[in-house]
């Protein structure tokens, strides 16, 4: 009997899509836990793809040729371990498993290390581009084992987005490598989204626009700003409920979750002693939105702001630029982040080649994505993204434009974290002079914590009083 060239694990929407769109070009067997699904999947997706599905493990993994190639698309966690564990018994040295969920980078490195032992080869393998991608072509983040990677490279580009460029995928370094750049990735994501989300409230707020025209001004704004997050705002704005035929955005509760990678990136630019404000205020942000029924209760306590009176005509132009600026912002966070990371944990990053394979097929896919692709073409030990010809000028442009918007939003009583963080990110990143010294000579006072002089080589301590 003919063997599959590769399968995968996890029938979720994500992993059926995928599998679908591996069996364009290659042959694959799909296992899931659940025998009901498979056969749901079976009968309802698959059609004349080469598509084999197994109802145990056994059989799942002797109906692959050799190494074995087997994707996982399942929950981050425990629940990889627990498949992890199951396979082995019936895997041999050199058999391939590649992690396509949205692992912990730390818990990649844990599992590498393991099954290196034991023969196995690992890749952890980031994936944007939610359900459509995983059918169409997503973007592909692979890191880890670089044999492993040479076994699936066909497979992995066949399936990715197609550019100009090439294949929306690339070996992006040793170990967690794929699934730090994915978290990263998240990071990035969440910041722009909440940038969006703060734009948009100051719309209907501030300027008491309806989601039909704020669809229009976007779908405007996205002419040059070609972000598909912006395009799908649009979108998003536009759209009837069909239970009212109100505006569906109108009708959405404004609590909003998150899986983790957003406050990964948080949490790992602190152990790295790296600031991104913008992404942080994107997480916070979302903490914030749950607090739902606190939020109703102490609204009661507190008078409504008097909305400030502005020109929309005016202020439309300033919003755009203060979109464009945080985005560029959020941008700049992350390939710091992995710039740290990078130095930190040996990855070798290629940050030109992390920008190419984000232009299509993922969520952050933008504009932007090809002048920091230049930037790094020109620097690939560039420090920041603010500084590059590509951004300077019209950074330096817009975060003037930004100030309006600040002050008019604060006496609104709108909000805009994520703004206001990436204009401070911006303007503390370009000052020769931040007021740390008065924190230092503050923790030498209580604490004997010593500090440097400005005109003297050495470390010092004073007795304050």
């Amino acid at each position: 009997m003919k063997k599959n060239e590769i399968g995968l694990i996890g029938l979720s929407v994500m992993g059926q899509n995928l599998a679908l769109n591996i069996a364009r070009n290659h042959s694959t067997a799909v296992y899931n836990r659940t025998e009901s699904k498979t056969k749901d999947f079976m009968n309802n997706k698959v059609q004349d793809q080469p598509v084999k599905a197994a109802y145990n493990l056994e059989d799942f993994v002797s109906s692959l040729t050799r190494p074995r190639k087997i994707m996982l698309m399942i929950k981050a966690g425990k629940p990889v371990d627990i498949v992890i564990d199951s396979l082995l018994p019936y895997l041999e040295e050199d058999d391939i498993i590649i992690d396509g969920g949205n692992s912990h980078f730390e818990d990649t490195n844990r599992r590498m290390k393991n099954l290196k032992e034991k023969g196995i080869l690992y890749l952890g393998v980031g994936i944007s581009g939610g359900e459509y991608g995983a059918l169409h072509g997503p973007s592909i983040m692979p890191g880890g084992n670089e044999k492993a990677y040479a076994e699936v490279s066909d497979i992995m580009e066949d399936a990715a987005a197609k550019t100009k460029k090439g294949a929306t995928v690339s070996y992006l370094g040793p170990e967690s490598a794929g699934h730090y750049v994915k978290m990263v990735h998240n990071g990035i994501e969440y910041g722009i989204m909440e940038v969006l989300a703060e734009i948009y409230d100051y719309m209907r707020k501030v300027l008491q626009l309806k989601p039909a025209e704020m669809g229009d001004i976007f779908a405007e704004w996205n002419h040059d700003l070609d972000s598909y997050l912006v395009e799908i705002t649009a979108k998003i704005m536009k759209k009837d409920d069909p239970k009212t035929g109100r505006k569906l955005i109108d009708l959405i509760l404004d609590k909003a979750k998150h899986k983790g990678t957003g406050k990964w990136s948080v949490q790992s630019a602190l152990d790295l002693g790296t600031a991104i404000p913008t992404i942080n205020a994107g997480v916070n942000a979302r903490l914030m939105s749950a607090l739902k029924t606190e939020r109703v209760e102490n609204s009661a306590q507190f008078a409504s702001s008097t909305r400030a009176v502005v020109d929309k005509k005016e202020m439309l132009p300033l919003l755009k630029s203060a979109l464009y600026f945080a985005s560029v912002i959020a941008y700049a966070e992350g390939f710091k982040l992995m710039k740290s990371a990078s130095e930190e944990y040996n990855y070798n990053l290629n940050y030109k080649e992390i920008a190419r394979i984000w232009e299509d097929g993922c969520i952050i896919r933008s504009g932007l994505l090809d002048p920091i692709q230049e930037a790094f073409a020109e620097n690939m030990q560039l420090n920041t993204l603010i500084t590059v010809q590509q951004f300077k000028a019209q950074l330096n442009a817009t975060a003037e434009e930004i100030e309006p918007v600040i002050t008019s939003a604060a006496q609104s009583g709108v909000p805009l974290t994520a703004v206001h963080a990436a204009l401070d990110y911006f303007n503390s990143l370009k000052s020769k002079e931040l007021p740390a010294n008065l924190i230092q000579a503050q923790r030498d006072f209580f604490g004997a914590h010593t500090y440097q002089r400005r005109d003297d080589e050495g470390t010092f301590h004073t007795e304050w009083e």
